[in-house]
């Protein structure tokens, strides 16, 4: 009997053991994915070990979250995956909040621990850019842009002044700074259309202004400071209404912007990187923007577009339409940045960000209401999208960000 007993209690170990090691995430930073999920609703910060052979997601058991240092909504991974700056709003209901940009290190078992909070205005969206060496903040209130030179330990330290959006003549509203995006100067190794060619060594910043329905555009300086590029005899590009998201293409050929209702669209550029006399004209090599003909393009059945991200090989556009809880996709022609439906897909409720791993397989999408995070594989010959398993995540989940 004594025997017997000894056996049942080592078969209980085993199993034991074996369920633990089945919950482990077993990350490991060279071999497999990382999406981290801010969540609202708990104030902590959840990381998921992605298994890049099947796209499971298994969560990393982080002790106490970490807390966010307030509200949390976007956030986003150095190129690295290093570190994780996110925007948390104080709020009276988390415990010692601040308003600004919190700082993680990302440990090499998927783990996040706290750095600090760097204090902004009020953060609305942010950017950074394929180097590692700034972090683009805009603030919609003050319809202006921050600019953070990246340190050593992620630390940023402030470039100037925030830089204001200029003021328009058409709506003439105050600028919102809604979207900004990041020209790249390192290039997809693979299998993109500038795969092998040398990338640009400056920098331009595109920046959306929801309330004049504009684009703006500003060169980069070595430090990070701004300077504004006039597109012709104006400050700035119309695009459609409430524009609430922006994007550059991998190759630096194309810019997308997103527009909310009632356009519900996407305005397509092309970028101008060195003069031509041939359409589309481009008087300078300032990276100045011309209409994609037959620009904007429809969003439809979708409803309020928003967040828009290119995918890595420069193929496709994603648009999270954050009224009706859909994903829209669409091709990317080659040629001259024209667009064309590929497909629309259903999200959780409450779609509020996009994120696409670097290796163009995997997209995913936060959805605040229903606490959950969207998955999808993607099928890089056509952009078309094979839905996965839904991941539950903390209470309003209200960004994502993969590496």
């Amino acid at each position: 009997m004594r025997t017997s007993v000894t056996w049942v209690a080592a078969i209980l170990v085993l199993v034991a053991i074996g369920f633990l090691m089945a919950c482990s995430s077993k990350y490991s930073a060279a071999n497999n994915g990382l999406v981290v999920v801010p969540t609202q609703g708990s104030a902590v910060m959840q990381t998921f070990n992605l298994d890049l052979a099947n796209g499971h997601l298994s969560q990393i058991n982080n002790v106490n979250g970490p807390p966010t240092n307030g509200v949390p909504t976007s956030v986003v991974l150095d190129p690295a995956g290093a570190f994780a700056y996110m925007i948390v709003s104080a709020n009276p209901a988390v415990t010692n909040s601040a308003t600004g940009i919190q700082t993680f290190q990302v440990a090499s078992d998927g783990k996040l621990s706290p750095i600090g909070t760097t204090p902004t205005s009020n953060p609305s969206a942010l950017a950074i850019d394929s180097a590692g060496k700034f972090l683009f903040v805009a603030d919609a209130i003050d319809g202006s842009v921050s600019v953070f030179s990246i340190g050593s330990n992620a630390a940023l330290t402030a470039v100037g002044a925030p830089t204001v959006l200029p003021a328009q003549g058409g709506r003439g509203q105050a600028p919102s700074a809604s979207a900004l995006a990041v020209t790249p100067t390192v290039y997809p190794p693979l299998y993109a259309a500038c795969s092998g060619q040398t990338p640009p060594t400056t920098e331009n910043l595109y920046v959306t202004d929801s309330n004049n329905y504009v684009v703006v555009n500003y060169s980069i300086g070595s430090t990070g400071a701004l300077t504004l590029v006039p597109n012709g005899t104006t400050t700035a590009v119309a695009t459609g209404s409430v524009p609430s998201g922006v994007a550059v293409d991998p190759c630096n050929r194309f810019v997308y912007v997103a527009n909310g209702n009632p356009n519900n669209s996407v305005s397509a550029y092309t970028i101008c990187t060195s003069p031509s006399v041939a359409p589309p004209l481009c008087a300078h090599g300032d990276f100045s923007l011309n209409p994609v003909t037959g620009s904007p393009f429809a969003i439809s059945p979708g409803d309020g577009a928003g967040p828009i991200a290119v995918d890595p090989y420069a193929r496709s556009v994603y648009v999270v339409d954050t009224a009706s809880s859909e994903l829209s996709a669409f091709k990317i022609s080659a040629s001259n940045g024209a667009l064309t439906v590929i497909g629309t897909y259903a999200t959780g409720q409450g779609a509020n960000s996009i994120a696409i791993r670097s290796d163009d397989v995997w997209v995913f999408v936060a959805n605040s209401t229903s606490s959950t995070l969207s998955q999808y594989a993607i099928t890089p010959a056509t952009g078309a999208l094979t839905p996965q398993p839904t991941t539950t995540t903390f209470n309003i989940p209200s960004g994502v960000a993969v590496k």
